[in-house]
């Protein structure tokens, strides 16, 4: 009887904090990124709509940071306009504090003040946070900020100028890292970002047979990469290849207007029955140019 009633009790604990934790993000924004490419000295204007879907008045705020990607990908976030690449002390938004009766939305105007010397990208993010009020006792024992923050959403801020046409990305470094354990051959490579530009690439593997010039290519991974800064990813390979040697290459394609990069090893496929971490014999790596 007791662990019966013990159960109930957990369940319905577990089912209130639920809830209490879908209530607090129970809004909507669009888009969440924006991309302004406005040249120096020249303020530019875009739109985001917030829409409450709650079925009570919400009070919002929208709150500045700056970020700086990792080579794995991962995301750091920083005070505003504490780093060279911010975007942050450009913007004004308006309004940054709001209300919304249940299901209203209302537009945010998001304006970009590029510097006259600044001619390079920059980027920040913006969080639009869903908040309560505070009594006065209360704020008090929050250093008086007189809310309390319940759900955010992220909004990316990219900015370069039309005029920034420096796009140059290079792939290097190609290596298998399979883990024992790993259902398929896992390999890293390294982008990096020589140019002024965010970047979007996308990146595959090409298998070709050493003695039948047979030619498996794989379905691509899309990235982005940040002006002077480098990016390690990884790429899958199936075990769909029948045993023997292998060029692997690492094609990087990062739109019409240029030439596709790459880098390659020599790799060796054995007959196995099961998974566990295959040799590679690396001939040679290098980087290369794909015309």
């Amino acid at each position: 009887m007791y662990y019966r009633r013990y159960v109930i009790l957990v369940v319905f604990l577990t089912l209130v904090l639920l809830h209490k934790n879908l209530g607090a993000q129970d809004f909507e924004v669009a888009p969440v990124k924006l991309e302004f490419n406005a040249e120096p000295g020249e303020n530019q204007t875009k739109t985001i709509t917030v829409r409450n879907h709650s079925n009570k008045k919400e009070s919002f705020l929208i709150v500045m940071s700056d970020f700086l990607p990792s080579s794995s990908g991962a995301i750091n976030y920083l005070a505003p306009n504490s780093t060279k690449r911010s975007c942050a002390n450009w913007l004004n938004i308006n309004p940054s504090f709001f209300e919304l009766n249940p299901n209203d939305e209302i537009p945010i105007q998001i304006s970009m003040m590029v510097p006259n010397d600044q001619y390079s990208a920059a980027w920040c993010v913006i969080y639009i946070q869903s908040a309560q009020e505070q009594s006065s006792w209360n704020a008090e024992k929050n250093l008086g900020t007189g809310m309390i923050v319940t759900g955010r959403i992220g909004l990316l801020i990219y900015q370069s100028p039309k005029s920034n046409t420096n796009h140059s990305l290079k792939i290097s470094n190609l290596v298998e890292v399979t883990k024992l354990g790993d259902k398929e051959r896992v390999f890293s490579a390294t982008i990096e970002n020589l140019g002024e530009k965010i970047t979007k690439s996308k990146a595959y593997l090409i298998a070709s047979n050493m003695k039948t010039a047979e030619e498996k290519q794989l379905p691509p991974s899309e990235f982005e990469v940040f002006p002077k800064l480098s990016r390690t990813i990884e790429l899958r390979l199936p075990n769909l290849l029948v045993p023997g040697s292998y060029s692997l290459a690492a094609i990087l394609d990062y739109g019409t207007k240029y030439s596709l990069e790459g880098t390659q090893i020599i790799i060796e496929v054995k007959e196995q029955t099961n998974i566990v971490k295959p040799d590679t014999i690396i001939v040679k790596s290098d980087t290369l140019k794909v015309k």
